[in-house]
């Protein structure tokens, strides 16, 4: 850690003196590890995203239900995902890069500002019903832009307000509330939307991001190291990705993501799965447990995070999350009951919250603060990008095998492919933090 960060006790340092955490007392270990709120400008942040994570995805739902309406063309819903899926992978890329070469703080604020004004714009679009697909595929490509722009930046900084042995337990704080608000958020938005209307869901967005504004402005100053790159261009990305290869340890965390979630996540099966193997149950009541089996997993290992959060042998803690994402996708893919494959799904849900919180606690360690942010940028790439690739491999997949084939041979490629990377690069399973 940089020692200009070193704790003073006082609010404009990003990481001031907290309360030694005491075993046993006032809460159980098992619970959710708080410490990292006990550090104001931690709190801050991570206030702000506990309103935005449900706000967020009010949004997330009403662009493509209004392209539905327009439309009445499923088709042109999956051409719009498609739309805000380049920029923000190209500017989550270059963003890392940016957000290691200028003040984070500032890089916060123009991005979160950016993300708002983007919210407006679509609640004046509906509020005057324009009823244009081209305008509404450009706004979500903006605001996918500004987001590429925002990620890198905001996750990066977690290591700037807590301490190295406190990362694990600040990211499970902030995958529960983003979790929460996969789950909480597309509920009420269906619950809002017959009663005041769609154009308003765009402005309950616009109105949560203005908290985000105000935390990020109470944040101190986040500025690059010494060591940093004053410059965020072509060459500066590229330097990410060869500081990647030359650090196993990085690559391995990137690898075991990608690995989970090419082979391994079935969400793109999941209608199919409603329609036939489980339309007893009520395909509609199927469809929707299967969507929020995942999430409703994560919300629950998040709750009970103190049982893992301490944890050091993080390298351990990736593979074994990894692994058990994968069995957990087996037993789904081979479950004939829909509530037994929902608690597979659950389980699955648990491993991914343990797997994401170390890989990111590893990124956010083993990297020097002046690539963090390339780093992180790399993260949202994969983490993106990882489940659209599985949507093709799994449904081409399925055409040729079947569906309960598809996903149970996908959960044991993820256990094959993960052990033997074990096996070959003991880098991951080696790492631990002191």
């Amino acid at each position: 850690m940089d020692p200009s960060n070193s704790s003073t006790g006082n609010d404009s340092d990003p990481r001031p003196t907290a309360p030694a955490d005491e075993p046993g007392r006032g809460r159980r270990r098992w619970a959710m590890d708080t410490r990292p709120l006990r550090r104001p400008a931690y709190r801050r942040l991570w206030s702000s995203t506990a309103v935005t994570a449900v706000g967020s995805q009010l949004t997330a739902v009403a662009v493509p239900k209004q392209i539905y309406d327009i439309t009445g063309s499923s088709a042109w819903v999956g051409y719009a995902s498609l739309a805000g899926l380049l920029p923000l992978v190209v500017f989550a890329l270059w963003g890392g890069a940016v957000a290691d070469s200028m003040d984070r703080r500032k890089l916060l604020l123009i991005t979160n500002t950016g993300i708002a004004v983007t919210s407006l714009l679509f609640w004046i679009q509906a509020l005057v019903g324009l009823d244009s697909v081209a305008t509404l595929m450009v706004l979500l490509a903006l605001q996918q832009a500004f987001f590429g722009l925002n990620s890198p930046a905001r996750s990066a900084v977690v290591a700037q307000l807590v301490p190295e042995e406190e990362l694990a337990a600040a990211n499970s704080l902030g995958m529960t509330v983003m979790y929460t608000g996969l789950v909480a958020g597309p509920l009420l938005a269906g619950t809002l939307i017959p009663v005041i209307g769609l154009a308003e869901l765009y402005l309950i967005d616009a109105l949560a991001l203005c908290v985000t504004l105000w935390s990020v402005i109470r944040l101190p100053a986040l500025p690059p190291g010494p060591a940093a790159s004053r410059k965020a261009g072509a060459r500066e990305i590229v330097a990410g990705f060869r500081y990647i290869a030359l650090h196993k340890v990085l690559l391995l965390s990137f690898l075991a993501d990608i690995v989970a979630m090419v082979f391994g996540m079935p969400r793109a099966l999941f209608p199919q799965l409603a329609a036939q193997t489980y339309a007893p149950y009520g395909e509609g009541l199927a469809l929707g447990l299967l969507f929020a089996a995942i999430p409703v997993g994560a919300v629950l290992g998040g709750l009970f995070s103190g049982t893992f959060s301490r944890a050091r042998r993080h390298g351990w803690m990736v593979i074994g999350a990894v692994v058990g994402w994968g069995l957990a996708i087996t037993g789904f893919g081979l479950s004939t009951s829909l509530w037994v494959a929902v608690a597979f799904l659950v389980v699955a849900g648990v491993a991914d919250m343990v797997s994401g919180v170390f890989r990111m606690a590893i990124l956010m360690s083993a990297a020097t603060d002046e690539m963090r942010g390339r780093m992180q940028g790399v993260f949202t790439v994969v983490v993106v990008g990882g489940p659209r690739l599985a949507d093709l491999l799994h449904g081409t997949t399925a055409s040729a095998l079947g569906p309960r084939t598809a996903v149970a041979g996908g959960g044991l490629l993820v256990v094959a492919v993960t052990l033997a990377l074990t096996a070959a690069m003991p880098a991951l399973r080696r790492y631990r933090v002191q």
